[in-house]
């Protein structure tokens, strides 16, 4: 990938429409309401064939203090510092205005070599508007039209001449090969998923502070862990859908919902003094409908008075509330205090193994036979159920297909029963597994076809 490219711009002039174009579709949340992105998000941009990584920020306010405003403000301005190239986009309709002065006063203080771009030129603008971008000092302004995908072309000769092809780094075959644990970090609002992210990467990557809901879309953030390669995902706080209020906050926790399809394993952040409240339950039941590994962490567990009596309360709840995957592993952390971080990454990386573990078809069949030996299938209008082969057809989660005879009539007890022996033989404690019974005889016989 080339270098780094940061857009920045006040809120409302089209960063993150810009942002989904450059990397070629839509992940960033766009709406009208100014402010919706808060944390800076990065992916792979793409234009004409010029590749780079591209960095979408929240909009620049004058803003002091520990306000929210503030910390965002901050935010950016770390990543600027960082930048091989800086786009200033602005909204021609609105023409310069003095916040945009403002901070164009401020990039041209900034080491980072900047390009300010007119955006919302769609259609016949009048070239004075244009020319008024003069007036930032930034040098000569590129027309766009990020949502009509216009000027993309003089974009890309303006990107191109700070960010050549020359300065591409070259990926080796095993590093594009390997993919990285995609890792979901998810919740109710304020319980604490960014500040386990930052502490766990050890900056302050992402916008933490008292409010509710500071996240607004899911961020992803790139990290090593003991040599090992992790996507780390942030996500909107998850309530429920009865009380999202607004398409904003609807667009929010869509996105959280996405992350957790597209994740290897979940990490359920709870508040120790509310844990496995309903929603928490609804979001652990989507991630074992999704099929993916589930890790449950008790946060503020520092402050929790009773910890006996929490934990039992826990343990209560798993065995009474998601009986149909048993064994999913808890660990209690503080993420402000950073305690038991190590546990809980020990716990992601044994439950991302059961995830993705393979077992022989020889020691299944083996298997079934000791389990039907030890408590034989029931009757079904009068005949005896046979399971005749056991196979696994796919891992990540693990999935069995078994033949029998009468498959319909086999009930969910018996289901269930094979689950758990299949759990207990071949350590998939914790994770959604899936049986599937297929009618007939065994494909892989010699004479199956006879």
């Amino acid at each position: 990938m080339v270098g780094t490219v940061v857009i920045v711009g006040r809120p409302n002039v089209g960063k993150s429409t810009l942002f989904n174009r450059l990397i070629g579709r839509r992940h960033a949340i766009v709406d009208d309401t100014p402010g919706v992105t808060r944390d800076w998000r990065e992916g792979a941009g793409n234009l004409a064939g010029l590749e780079f990584r591209i960095v979408d920020t929240a909009g620049l306010e004058e803003a002091f203090g520990d306000s929210m405003q503030a910390r965002m403000r901050q935010h950016t301005e770390r990543i600027v510092a960082e930048a091989d190239l800086v786009i200033f986009l602005y909204d021609v309709r609105a023409g310069v205005t003095p916040l945009d002065e403002h901070f164009a006063d401020w990039l041209r203080r900034c080491a980072s070599p900047v390009v300010v771009v007119a955006n919302k030129c769609e259609g016949r603008i009048d070239a004075a508007r244009i020319s008024e971008a003069y007036t930032l000092g930034l040098g000569d302004p590129v027309a766009i039209s990020a949502e009509h995908n216009e000027g993309m072309g003089d974009l890309f000769s303006a990107i191109f001449a700070w960010i050549g092809e020359d300065d591409r780094s070259e990926e080796s075959d095993e590093e594009r090969e390997t993919p990285p644990l995609q890792l979901a970090i998810v919740g109710r609002p304020n319980v604490g998923k960014s500040t386990l992210i930052n502490k766990l990467i050890g900056e302050e990557r992402l916008l933490t502070g008292p409010e509710a809901g500071l996240t607004r879309d899911a961020i992803a953030v790139d990290w090593s862990y003991n040599g090992e390669s992790l996507r780390l995902v942030d996500t909107a706080g998850m309530r429920r859908r009865t009380r999202v209020s607004n398409d904003l906050e609807r667009m929010s926790v869509e996105d959280a919902e996405r992350a957790i399809r597209y994740a290897h394993v979940v990490v359920l952040v709870l508040d120790a003094d509310m844990m496995l409240e309903r929603q928490d339950l609804s979001i652990a039941r989507k991630t074992i409908e999704e099929g993916r590994a589930l890790v449950i962490a008790a946060n503020k567990w520092d402050v929790v008075a009773d910890k006996k009596k929490a934990l039992g309360r826990l343990q209560d709840r798993l065995l009474t509330s998601l009986p149909q995957v048993r064994g999913i592993p808890f660990v209690t952390i503080s993420a402000l205090k950073g305690q038991n971080l190590e546990n809980l990454m020990e716990t992601v990386f044994s439950i991302y193994d059961a995830w993705n573990r393979r077992v022989p078809t020889a020691r299944l069949n083996s298997w079934l036979g000791a389990a039907i030996e030890a408590h034989p299938p029931p009757m079904s209008s009068g005949h005896r159920i046979r399971l005749r082969y056991i196979t696994q057809v796919k891992a990540r989660p693990p999935t069995f297909a078994i033949w029998a005879t009468r498959a319909k009539g086999l009930p969910d007890s018996y289901i269930r029963y094979l689950a758990n022996r299949l759990r207990d033989e071949f350590d998939l404690e914790g994770i959604p597994l899936r049986l599937n019974l297929r009618q007939g005889r065994n494909p892989y016989a010699k004479d199956a076809g006879s």
